[in-house]
C-alpha cells in the first residue's frame, strides 16, 4: 500500500494533527481573547474527523506497512472518543471562564490528545500502541494541572505524571520481553509467537503488557492514582478523562488481548478476570464513604471498568461487543453526571462538590435533581433505565460460554454498587434543603444533560437494535 493510501487510512488523526498546530499557532498569535472561537473550531475538526470515518479510515484495512489498521472497531471507538472530547471541549468555557483560567491552549491540548487515542485504537504493532499511548498521556498530564493557582489541580497533574511515568515503564518492559522472545512487534507475529511456544518469556512481557494497560482504564489494583486526579483536575478535564481516554484504553486492551495474545486466551483470562472483579468490588465499596462527589465518581468509574471486563473475559466477538455498548453507555451516563456536578455552584458561584450540597436538591433544583437521579439510578443498572442493558450485556457474555459463577459474582457486586448511587438520590430527594445553588446560565450544559438524560432513560432501548449492530460488526473485525 502507498504513503498516499496509508494517509487516507489515518484520515482523520490527519484532521486533528493539522488543525491542532494552526489552532495553536492562533493561540499564540491572537491570545486567550481567541479561546471561545478555538474551541468552536475544535469541535468542529473533531465532528470533520467523526465524518472521514465513513470512507476508507472506516473500514480499508491496513497500512503503514502494518503499523495501522482501519477497521469497524476502531472507528467505533473514535466515534466515542470524539464525542466525549467535544462534550469536554464544550462545557470547558463556562466552567474556565468563572475561575478566570480559560487558557487557549485547552482545546488543542484535547485534541493532541485525541490523536493519540485515535492512534492507540488503530495500533496493530506494539510500537504504534506505545507512541499513541504516550502522545495522549503528555497532553493529560498537562490538562490534569490546567488549573495552576489551585494546589490540588497541580497535585492532581504531578500523580497522574508521577504514576503515569511508571506504568509506561512498566508497558514498555512488557514490549520488550515480547519483542525480545517473539522475534516481532506485530500483533499477527505475537500471536504466531504464542502459538508456537507459549514459554515463560512471553508469558512475563504478555503480564507486564497488561499490567500497564490496566493502569490506563484504572482497574485494580493500578487504580490508585484515579480518585486524587479525577478530584483535583478541573471538573470538564475530568469529564473529559472519565470518558474519551477510558474508551480509547479499553478498546486498546481489546483488541490486544483478541489480536496480539488470542492464543493465549488462557493466560489473560486469569489476569482479567482478578481485574474485573477487584475493580467491581473495592470500587464499590471504596465508593461508600466519599464525601465529594468526583470521588465518588472516580470509584464509580473503577466499579464500572469492572463490570466492562467481564464482557472481554468471555474473549468472544459478542463478548467483546457487550464490551463496546458499555462503553458507549457508559460515558453518557458519566458525561452527564459529571456536568450535573458543574452546576454544583453556590449562591456566589463558588463551585462546590461536596455530596452534602445536594441535600433538599428536588426542592431548590427539580430539574437537576431529576436529572442526577436519572444518571446515578442508571449508572447502578436498575431497569428501566437504558444502564441496565450494558450490564445484562456482559454477564449473558458470560453465561454463554459457561462462566455463570462468574457472571452471579458479579450481579453480587452490582448491587453492593447500587448503594452509594442510591445515597446521592437519597440526600437529593430526602435530606433537609442545603444552601440553594445559583442558577444555571450555560444553555450549552443543559442541553447536553437534557439529551444524556433521555438516552439513559427508558428510551434509549429504542437503540439497542442498530448499537447492537454496529458494536457486533465492530468486535467481529477483531476475529
Amino acid at each position: 500500500m502507498s504513503y498516499i493510501e496509508s494517509f487516507s487510512l489515518s484520515l482523520p488523526e490527519i484532521i486533528l494533527s493539522f488543525g491542532a498546530i494552526v489552532l495553536m499557532l492562533a493561540a499564540a498569535w491572537m491570545g486567550d481573547k481567541a479561546s471561545k472561537a478555538i474551541c468552536w473550531v475544535s469541535v468542529l475538526l473533531l465532528a470533520a474527523a467523526g465524518l472521514a470515518l465513513l470512507g476508507p479510515s472506516g473500514s480499508a484495512g491496513l497500512g503503514y506497512d502494518g503499523l495501522y489498521v482501519a477497521d469497524p472497531f476502531a472507528a467505533f471507538a473514535k466515534l466515542l472518543i470524539y464525542i466525549g472530547a467535544a462534550v469536554a471541549i464544550l462545557v470547558a468555557p463556562g466552567f474556565f471562564n468563572r475561575e478566570g483560567e480559560m487558557r487557549a491552549e485547552y482545546p488543542v491540548l484535547i485534541l493532541l490528545s485525541a490523536v493519540g487515542m485515535g492512534t492507540m485504537v488503530s495500533a496493530v504493532d506494539l510500537l504504534t500502541l506505545y507512541v499513541g499511548l504516550e502522545l495522549q498521556s503528555l497532553a493529560a498530564y498537562v490538562l490534569a494541572s490546567f488549573l495552576r493557582r489551585d494546589d490540588r489541580s497541580a497535585e492532581a497533574g504531578l500523580k497522574y505524571f508521577v504514576l503515569g511515568a511508571l506504568a509506561s515503564g512498566v508497558l514498555l518492559y512488557g514490549i520488550s520481553l515480547l519483542y525480545g522472545f517473539s522475534g516481532t512487534t506485530s500483533f499477527v507475529g505475537v500471536a504466531a509467537a504464542m502459538k508456537a511456544s507459549m514459554g515463560s518469556g512471553l508469558l512475563f512481557g504478555l503480564v507486564f503488557l497488561l499490567a500497564g494497560l490496566a493502569f490506563k482504564i484504572s482497574a485494580v489494583p493500578f487504580h490508585m492514582w484515579t480518585p486524587d486526579v479525577y478530584e483535583g483536575s478541573p471538573t470538564p478535564v475530568t469529564a473529559f478523562f472519565a470518558s474519551a481516554p477510558k474508551v480509547a484504553a479499553m478498546a486498546l486492551t481489546v483488541r490486544v488481548a483478541i489480536e496480539a495474545m488470542g492464543p493465549a486466551t488462557g493466560e489473560w483470562r486469569q489476569i482479567i478476570i482478578f481485574c474485573a472483579l477487584a475493580s467491581t468490588i473495592l470500587g464499590a465499596v471504596g465508593a461508600i464513604g466519599q464525601t465529594n462527589i468526583k470521588r465518588l465518581l472516580a470509584y464509580s468509574s473503577i466499579n464500572n471498568v469492572g463490570f466492562a471486563l467481564f464482557g472481554l473475559v468471555a474473549g468472544t466477538a459478542y463478548g467483546a461487543s457487550a464490551v463496546m455498548t458499555y462503553m458507549t453507555v457508559y460515558i453518557v451516563m458519566t458525561l452527564g453526571s459529571l456536568i450535573c456536578v458543574l452546576q454544583m455552584r453556590t449562591a456566589d458561584g463558588t463551585p462546590t462538590e461536596q455530596i452534602a450540597a445536594l441535600s433538599g436538591l428536588s426542592r431548590t433544583r427539580p430539574a437537576l435533581a431529576a436529572a442526577f437521579a436519572v444518571f446515578m439510578f442508571s449508572l447502578a443498572g436498575i431497569p428501566p433505565l437504558f444502564g441496565f442493558w450494558p450490564k445484562f450485556m456482559v454477564f449473558d457474555a458470560l453465561v454463554q460460554v459457561g462462566m455463570w459463577p462468574l457472571a452471579m459474582i458479579g450481579i453480587a457486586t452490582s448491587v453492593i454498587g447500587a448503594f452509594y448511587y442510591l445515597k446521592i438520590v437519597k440526600t437529593i430527594y430526602f435530606d433537609e434543603p442545603a444552601e440553594a445553588f445559583a442558577p444555571s446560565r450555560s444553555t450549552i450544559e443543559g442541553v447536553l444533560i437534557a439529551l444524556a438524560a433521555l438516552f439513559v432513560s427508558p428510551l434509549g432501548y429504542l437503540v439497542i437494535g442498530p448499537l447492537g449492530r454496529i458494536t457486533l460488526n465492530a468486535a467481529n473485525a477483531l476475529f
